[in-house]
């Protein structure tokens, strides 16, 4: 799977562990950011988005409503991590994904 980040600070995160570009990012327990870089890491080893169903403790789903077209993941029962995915140009298998943001569920 080919990941991109939206958000610098997300990339920043994934790849350090740490970020100070992003108030609510550098203020994420150590433990929610641990499980963060796993689930990218699953994702990106998946070959295409189906693949992702198969993994129940993702709890993978498609979003309606207002976040329609985005879809999300959980990093733990608090967090969700969002993105969008697109499909291959040649192949048209979706196995494009951009990370958008992570979440606190049911928080505004």
């Amino acid at each position: 799977m080919n990941i991109a980040f939206e958000d610098p600070a997300l990339q920043e995160l994934f790849e350090t562990g740490k970020t100070k570009k992003n108030k609510f990012y550098s203020k994420l327990p150590i433990g929610v950011i641990k499980q963060f870089v796993h689930k990218v890491n699953i994702i990106k080893s998946a070959t295409r988005i189906e693949d992702l169903y198969k993994i129940k403790s993702l709890h993978y789903e498609k979003k309606g409503g207002n976040l329609a077209g985005q879809e999300a993941v959980y990093i733990n029962i608090q967090y969700r991590l969002f993105f969008i995915s697109y499909p291959d140009e040649d192949t048209l298998v979706v196995s494009n994904i951009v990370f958008e943001k992570i979440s606190k569920h049911y928080e505004k």
